[in-house]
């Protein structure tokens, strides 16, 4: 069916995921429980990321396998990707398999080994299970998401370069100190002032070094990752106040990759350990980039309050 017609999934939005009646009703009318969401194509894939476990238990009777993949992942691997426990536990109830291979060796249930529930799944096998490289991730992860903590980022951006200095890091970008400029003016109203875009900060961490800019991003731009990143890898992002968040992963001079920020923008031929990226930085796009670049800060003030502020050459 065509997706504007009647019978489809069209009227449902994103909270509609969570409404039985809505589900139920679309399914009366002829909506294919096993495609026909837009770009998402299976309506069980969908609900597991986003609605209710009531949903996911409906649409889980009707589809013709609940293990169905689709680019490459299972319903159950998305609520997993997604910490959606609850609905994870609705589809290993109505038959899903956890261990089922996918995602370069990331099968739902040794993706839950990365997670806060470990004993999601009981395992088939003693010997399955985290590598100590993989093991040594999730804890970074644990501990890297709460030290940074809680702040606003929209309108920031900034880039975390492995294993370069801020004093090298400037001499590559050719830049000078900003001791001209009022910082907290800027802060203000920045907007007011005519070269607010070539100010950045920048700061000393261990394992590198951060740039950042609380009102734009200029830190996230190719001419600034490609300059820092010759020699080593630079993660990058920009939160766009207007929505969205945008970013380039750079390594010796060149950009190779987009940060990916939901289970859908992963493809599904990524390697295992962007995959295992992704899932524990999810909705954490600032502790991405510094774990991306292996930058171990205790705190996010490297960010928000850099040490040294400069003023970028024009052309870069």
């Amino acid at each position: 069916m065509a997706a504007t017609d009647d019978v489809g999934w069209w009227i449902v939005s994103h909270d509609g995921w969570s409404d039985l009646d809505l589900i139920r009703d679309r399914l009366a009318a002829g909506a294919d429980p096993n495609s026909g969401v837009l770009v998402f194509d299976k309506p069980l894939h969908i609900a597991a990321e986003q609605g209710s476990p009531e949903v996911v238990a409906e649409l889980a009777m009707r589809v013709d396998d609940v293990d169905a993949e689709h680019r490459g992942r299972t319903a159950l691997w998305m609520a997993v990707f997604e910490g959606r426990v609850d609905n994870a536990r609705v589809l290993l109830a109505a038959g899903a398999d956890p261990w089922h291979p996918m995602m370069d060796g990331w099968s739902p249930g040794r993706l839950s080994l990365a997670g806060p529930t470990p004993d999601l799944f009981p395992a088939p096998h003693p010997e399955i299970g985290l590598s100590e490289a993989e093991a040594a991730a999730a804890a970074e992860a644990a501990r890297l998401i709460p030290a940074l903590g809680d702040f606003y980022y929209g309108g920031l951006s900034l880039a975390c370069v492995a294993d370069v200095s801020a004093a090298e890091a400037t001499a590559r970008l050719e830049a000078a100190p900003a001791d001209d400029v009022d910082i907290d003016v800027l802060y203000e109203a920045w907007w007011n002032i005519s070269d607010a875009e070539v100010i950045v900060g920048i700061t000393d961490v261990p394992g590198g070094c951060v740039i950042s800019q609380p009102w734009g991003y200029t830190p996230s731009t190719p001419g600034v990752v490609k300059r820092v990143s010759r020699g080593t890898v630079c993660y990058s992002m920009y939160s766009n106040p207007k929505g969205g968040i945008f970013g380039h992963i750079a390594r010796d001079g060149a950009v190779v990759a987009w940060e990916p920020d939901s289970a859908y923008m992963i493809s599904p031929d990524a390697v295992a350990d962007e995959i295992l990226a992704a899932h524990l930085y999810r909705h954490h796009p600032v502790a991405f980039c510094c774990a991306g670049a292996g930058l171990r800060l205790t705190s996010a003030q490297p960010i928000t309050a850099p040490d040294t502020w400069l003023r970028l050459p024009d052309q870069v």
